[in-house]
């Protein structure tokens, strides 16, 4: 046995037996413990769960169905929309954000939450809303639901809880320790772990013994994302497995994963965590990797049940997330994450398939850019139909680009304090850059490309109906 491999037994022998009795003290079940063990033993081994440039290829367009040539199915969508759940992913806090509390409660667009549309959606739709909640955000969530007084039983979204793993020491991959805040030594490992949590939980027989077969699966802050019919009939008269909705790549979607070919012919889902540092410029290259996942997923529940009975479990690949043990505090010991996502289930599954989706399905606020994109005119609220994009952009016009100062504008009160008055009006507006510490007056309008930049040590006032086309440098 040659020394590394020395080193990594030990390794792996030393530390595991602590993250052991680490997750059997807080009272975790062996099957998550199990599902640690495998990935913590690939991390000793410095898997690092990369997929290789030299190891895929690109899909060309004309392999991908597009959603608007499947009008044809809507009536068999209509016919299964009492046998499908709206499956909502609640488990993230949004600390990139500078949240503590879940991302789905904060108030995006007519005084609502996220959580408050999707309930929405659910209702109108007639469907039953379901939330894999963490065990950061399951309490808080539960509290704001009952909160809302709602009077009609079946008005309530199911629940159920995802896993949670322990953080890893990066200098020595020992079990994290923060005696600050010890709920910071854990982490929700990433959605992938939602198959084996709705066994785990026992979920997939409640809804499987209520006749509800099919599932749609999206984050929720994603407020393009609802049940189809046409995508549902497609999806259910063609028996699919599973069906990830992708949509073209732009440069601003540079970062996110992509969908690629393996040589055995299965598609594969690529994360940027998944790509060697050498081989980013490819990763990002939308000409040659044209599609990303919008993380709206559709699995039948019956072919998920026969699939753990004949293999047991679900190991999706390696995702290792490097970080902060507590993400508000750059002075925190350098860690590593374990996580999977749920998309990977794609090269794992015989006969999954993927289909093209416009922008309309792909809207998430993943940081304060994107939140002023929603909350501002760009976006309205339709009935039935959810948020929008405003039909009174030109057609003509990309996705609006915005950038905001991250040293002033990241943490969501600070956002909020900037604009007390609301948001701008964006409808006529292009991009939006603003750098340095800018607060906005209300009633203002920004007009095609517009870059604000204030050089000053003091606060600068955009004052009340100010009309700016142009760059202003203050």
């Amino acid at each position: 046995m040659n020394t590394n491999q020395e080193l990594s037994d030990k390794t792996l022998s030393g530390h595991l037996a602590s993250f052991v009795k680490k997750m059997q003290n807080d009272g975790l079940d062996t099957e998550i413990i199990d599902s640690f063990t495998y990935y913590y033993q690939k991390v000793v081994n410095n898997e690092k769960g990369f997929i290789h440039d030299k190891d895929i290829s690109p899909v060309e367009p004309e392999e991908i169905h597009d959603l608007k040539d499947l009008g044809k199915y809507a009536e068999a969508g209509k016919k299964v929309m009492n046998r499908t759940v709206m499956i909502v992913l609640n488990g993230g806090l949004g600390t990139s954000m500078g949240l503590t509390g879940p991302k789905s409660l904060i108030k995006i667009k007519d005084d609502k939450t996220f959580l408050e549309f999707k309930m929405e959606d659910s209702k109108n739709l007639r469907i039953k809303l379901l939330l894999m909640n963490s065990f950061r955000t399951h309490e808080k969530t539960l509290s704001a639901i009952r909160q809302m007084g709602l009077k009609n039983q079946l008005d309530f979204p199911l629940s159920f809880l995802q896993y949670k793993f322990p953080k890893i020491n990066r200098h020595d991959l020992s079990p994290a320790v923060w005696t600050k805040n010890p709920s910071l030594e854990w982490n929700p490992p990433g959605h992938g772990d939602i198959y084996s949590a709705l066994f785990s939980s026992k979920m997939i027989h409640k809804l499987l013994d209520q006749n509800i077969r099919y599932a749609f699966i999206s984050n929720s802050d994603n407020l393009g994302a609802r049940v189809d019919e046409s995508l549902l009939g497609y999806f259910s008269q063609n028996s699919l497995p599973f069906l990830m909705e992708v949509t073209q790549r732009r440069p601003l979607d540079a970062k996110g994963g992509h969908l690629a070919k393996l040589k055995n012919g299965r598609l594969v889902l690529r994360e940027i965590a998944q790509c060697p540092e050498e081989e980013l410029e490819a990763f990002q290259d939308i000409k040659k990797y044209r599609f990303f996942n919008t993380n709206n997923l559709w699995i039948d529940l019956v072919f998920l049940r026969d699939y753990v009975s004949k293999y047991d479990k679900i190991y999706l690949p390696l995702i290792l997330k490097p970080g902060k043990l507590d993400p508000r505090d750059d002075l925190s010991p350098d860690i590593f994450q374990v996580e999977t996502a749920m998309g990977a289930a794609i090269s794992m599954f015989d006969g999954a398939s993927t289909v093209k989706v416009s922008k309309a399905r792909f809207l998430p606020v993943k940081g304060h850019n994107d939140l002023l994109a929603i909350w501002s005119d760009c976006y309205l609220v339709k009935e039935n139909k959810g948020v929008i994009s405003n039909p009174a952009r030109d057609s003509n016009m990309l996705p609006i680009s915005i950038s905001l100062d991250p040293e002033f504008y990241r943490k969501i009160d600070m956002f909020f304090d900037r604009f007390k008055d609301g948001p701008p009006s964006l409808v006529q507006c292009e991009s939006l850059t603003v750098k340095g510490n800018v607060f906005f007056g209300k009633d203002i309008s920004i007009i095609g490309r517009v870059r604000i930049e204030n050089t000053k040590e003091i606060p600068a006032l955009i004052p009340n109906g100010t009309v700016i086309d142009h760059d202003i440098l203050i």
